[in-house]
């Protein structure tokens, strides 16, 4: 009997729906949601060990015996022929013959899937999938048969069908998981489907970037992620929902329309909307008190068959509700007005009204806030508390917003940020205005076509159904028509934050270090003094010292300055952008215009210390530097930021490093995630020397975590430096899954292994006691490989040989400008296309495999980005005039411009309106590579305001 076909499926589930809602029907106004803590997406991803005994090992002689085993009950048993092996890409026949038991690492649950028509039924969430432990593997290899589950690789640009039937009864909706995914997501369908297949088996985000970009038509990393994110949330709702359903047929209180309804939902407010009135809890709405009083039944007849209803005969004297005609005129109107408002059909058509409307967005100021700010102008200023001056700020804040009004289809995200957050501090009050025309237009529809009865109905029965027509359009629809337009405005802003904070946080991280120079960091003050670090070229703490450069002692400070910068040979200074910082660097412009460090030329630059106060108390900066003082901390972080920022960077929490805005109104949990995301993408692009890197950078390593990267730090302490990649594979918790993953953004650097010490003939054993399971056995080459300082992955080795022996070069010569020559003149005879199909390989892996050898020993990709830029004088803001020209570099970017540092103490606006697309080079039109952080601009100074600090530029040009 052959195996059962597996695939690797891991969903992190968000509850979007939180059971203390409660609905009303006087609806309230809709305010922005309070941020809340959430759990991080590895907590999140953690599963709970199996309580279950571990499954008895099974002798060789034995698996004969295994392979007859009957199978168990409710599992059809299938056919050899009818087993497939899921693949990412491709279908290949699973073998027949048995065979010794294979072990593989486990690192993830897998589910048997069989081959079977269920697959094209709509069935219940993950149907026909049993959980099952994998096997232990003892040696694993990117070039094996079909058996190893870890291998997505691809040969076609267009996917295959299991990838979609993969995904066919994954949820249990009535709709189609895929379409819907392409429709929000704006992907074509075979794509979507392959990237649900990669994010099940558990491939990261760089990975899939750099090493299947025909599966994901060349995405970038952010449109990728932008499906990760969508496809988690539709298989959130498919979860809710069916916790919904579940607990409603529980309750007994499901019907077979109201599951239509639910499972029809395609948002997480369309499913609250319908299931809101069912929760337990919830107080008894005014339609539940009609139904129970039985008046249903006379809501369907008056819709059905209105000839027959008399409302008198449901009159009850002694029943509260039931008492008069006009009580059970009410119930009936209040069960037909609910009726109208979780209709979707009705739904559908008014919210088509809309979007063929203005609807408009109003925001004023509140009666408190104008009655606070009266209070504060009748009081004199010098006997004001600090509370009351703070309050006066925050209101002055949000004067644009005292009286604004605009359509939803034009108001700009940073607009709606700011509304909410006035909001929330009770200072302004929001509304949606819905014109009144959709009003009309909506109750001639709903009396005349929808809610029309079967049958001749009288004028009180025809008053009747329009009055509740009205209700519910005003009771009910309009608050949801309210939550859905500003839950989704403030859904579309936090998500455009969040991409502008991940856009800013990519262009920080991939500045271009600035190396082969002793460096001075300066942590600025007044009464403290100025912290200094001296580095060495290599980021080793040379001196440490601190400084009073703005006192009566500063002549002799100066010496002080001049005799360390000599010693040490150190001509870039450092200073952080916090308090001092304009007096520090004055101080120093003055001593380079004098040449007071002669013979040294010496040049400073400002850069920005958001999160180094903060790293220096962490308990990273107290394990790498526990003898200093946290303030020299700071100054050392400062000085490093510039020899190479991301090494520095990814110490620091991202939401610490000063970019973005409105970081503090949007969900902490996926602003965490796409900033964690993005730091993952820019080390593993860039690529780490596992041998010199701190643990802290490989813990940002695609396929690794911090468990691992401590397995690894401590591998190399006792083992010495590692000679290939292959070695990583005796790293205790490196399973062939996180070996994939991380192998090609791992760098072995051989110029400096060698110098070091020579490769062992041979890896001795690990200790008994530590030694791991399947590990000690497992055969490790010990001799350098060139390949392993390139991009090029390990399963692309023999294809890389191949092309090698193609052209007639060798591993050896790689970088060297002969194997450039012989690969240009190969290329230039034959085309990519043919090559590929030569080494039978596709032609992106073939293009990527021809950058590994043609690069350089240690090449950056981060040398094409600009550096920090030093200088030796100082401009003041009085200085400049309207029209003149400057260059500088951004300093951040915000959902309504870009601040750019001219170098006069104050950043300067370019208001998004003159950043146009005709200004910026054709490889920065993208998404992903907008104007951002380190960019080196061309200005024209528009408007200058001395008195408030304000600079308004003009983008000429992106410097390069």
């Amino acid at each position: 009997m052959s195996r059962r076909a597996r695939t690797t499926v891991k969903v992190d589930y968000v509850d979007l729906i939180s059971d203390e809602d409660s609905h009303d029907d006087n609806e309230e106004e809709w305010k922005p949601p309070e941020t809340k803590p959430v759990p991080s997406a590895s907590a999140a991803g953690e599963k709970k060990p199996s309580k279950r005994p571990s499954k008895p090992r099974v002798p060789k002689n034995e698996s004969a015996k295994r392979a007859t085993k009957a199978p168990k009950a409710g599992l059809k048993q299938e056919k050899p022929e009818n087993k497939v092996n899921v693949q990412a890409g491709d279908v290949k026949p699973e073998s027949t013959m048995g065979g010794p038991s294979v072990r593989t690492k486990e690192e993830r649950k897998s589910f048997t899937v069989t081959k079977s028509d269920k697959w094209a039924q709509e069935g219940p969430s993950f149907a026909g999938l049993t959980a099952k432990k994998e096997e232990e593997d003892d040696n694993y290899a990117f070039d094996e048969p079909a058996l190893k589950k870890q291998k997505t690789g691809c040969q076609s640009s267009v996917p295959s069908k299991p990838s979609q039937v993969l995904v066919k009864g994954e949820l249990n909706m009535n709709w189609d998981l895929m379409e819907v995914l392409s429709t929000q997501t704006c992907v074509v369908r075979w794509v979507c489907a392959n990237v649900v297949t990669l994010l099940r088996e558990e491939n990261t985000v760089p990975f899939m970037v750099r090493y299947r970009k025909e599966m994901i038509n060349h995405m970038d990393a952010d449109a990728v992620r932008d499906v990760q994110l969508v496809y988690e949330e539709l298989c959130a709702l498919g979860k809710k929902t069916q916790s919904v359903v579940n607990s409603l047929k529980k309750d007994g209180i499901l019907t077979a329309e109201l599951e239509k309804n639910l499972r029809s939902c395609r948002s997480a407010d369309e499913l609250d909307h319908v299931y809101t009135p069912f929760k337990k809890g919830c107080k008894v709405t005014k339609v539940r008190k009609a139904k129970a009083l039985g008046l249903e039944a006379a809501a369907t007849a008056l819709m059905e068959a209105p000839h027959t209803l008399d409302l008198r005969t449901w009159v009850k004297p002694e029943t509260e509700g039931l008492s008069s005609v006009e009580e059970v005129s009410t119930g009936v109107l209040h069960i037909l007005a609910y009726t109208i408002a979780k209709d979707p059909d009705t739904l559908t058509y008014v919210k088509t009204l809309c979007e063929n409307d203005n609807v408009t967005l109003h925001s004023s100021v509140t009666k408190t806030a104008i009655k606070e700010k009266e209070q504060e102008k009748s009081q004199p200023s010098d006997k004001k508390p600090a509370a009351q001056k703070n309050k006066k700020q925050d209101v002055d804040k949000f004067h644009l917003y005292f009286d604004f009004t605009s359509t939803v289809q034009r108001i700009q995200p940073h607009q709606t940020m700011a509304i909410n957050r006035g909001e929330s501090l009770k200072i302004l009050t929001v509304k949606v205005n819905i014109p009144d025309r959709v009003k009309k237009m909506f109750a001639w529809w709903c009396v005349n076509n929808r809610w029309k009865p079967k049958t001749y109905t009288r004028e009180e029965h025809q008053a009747l159904i329009k009055d509740s027509v009205e209700d519910s359009y005003k009771r009910l629809i309009v608050p949801f028509l309210t939550r859905m337009y500003r839950t989704n405005l403030t859904k579309t802003a936090e998500k455009e934050s969040v991409a502008m904070f991940v856009r800013n946080l990519r262009q920080r991280l991939l500045v271009c270090p600035v190396r082969g120079c002793a460096m001075m960091g300066v942590d600025p003050g007044f009464r403290h003094g100025c912290k200094l670090a001296i580095l060495s070229p290599t980021g080793q703490i040379l001196h440490t010292d601190v400084v009073y450069l703005h006192g009566s002692r500063n002549h002799r400070e100066a010496e002080k300055l001049r005799h360390l910068m000599i010693k040490y040979s150190c001509s870039r200074v450092v200073i952080g952008n916090g308090t001092a910082c304009r007096e520090t660097e004055s101080f120093f412009a003055d001593l380079i215009a004098k040449c007071y460090f002669h013979p040294l030329d010496v040049s400073y630059c400002i850069t920005n210390e958001a999160g180094a106060s903060i790293y220096s108390v962490s308990p990273e900066a107290v394990k790498e530097m526990p003898d200093l003082d946290p303030n020299l901390r700071s100054a050392v972080s400062i000085g490093r930021r510039v020899q190479d920022p991301l090494a520095e960077l990814v110490k620091i929490d991202p939401k610490h490093i000063g970019i973005g805005t409105y970081q503090h109104d949007v969900s902490s949990g996926a602003l965490k995630a796409a900033l964690d995301g993005v730091v993952q993408e820019c080390v593993s692009f860039v690529g780490v020397d596992i041998n010199i890197c701190s643990e802290t950078l490989m813990r940002h390593i695609a396929g690794l975590n911090t468990g691992r990267a401590r397995s690894i730090a401590e591998w190399r302490e006792q083992n010495g430096p590692f000679f290939n990649r292959e070695q990583l594979k005796l790293v205790k918790g490196m399973g062939p899954k996180s070996y994939q993953q991380c192998a090609g953004f791992i760098r072995i650097n051989q110029t400096i292994q060698r110098a070091k010490c020579p490769p062992p003939p041979a890896m001795p054993p690990k200790p008994a006691a530590k030694k791991v399971k399947g590990k000690a056995n497992a055969a490790v080459p010990t001799h350098f490989n060139p390949l392993d300082q390139t991009c090029i992955h390990p399963e692309s080795y023999d294809v890389a040989q191949r092309f090698l022996f193609l052209i007639g070069g060798s591993a050896s010569q790689i970088g060297s400008e002969h194997l450039k020559q012989s690969v240009d003149r190969k290329v230039g005879s034959s085309s990519i296309d043919e090559l590929s199909t030569t080494v039978g390989t596709t032609p992106e892996t073939l293009k990527l495999i021809i950058d590994g050898l043609t690069q350089p020993p240690g090449f950056d990709i981060r040398q094409d980005f600009g550096q920090e830029d030093f200088k030796r004088g100082i401009v003041s803001i009085q200085d400049l005039q309207v029209g003149t020209v400057l260059t500088g570099r951004v300093e951040n970017t915000c959902l309504f411009g870009a601040f750019v540092d001219i170098g006069v103490g104050r950043s300067g606006l370019i208001h998004k309106s003159k950043i146009t697309l005709d200004k910026l080079p054709i490889s920065q039109r993208r998404r992903s590579l907008a104007l951002g952080p380190g960019e080196r601009v061309e200005v024209r100074v528009l408007n200058v305001d001395a008195q408030r600090g304000r600079i308004s530029l003009d983008l000429i040009r992106v410097l390069h």
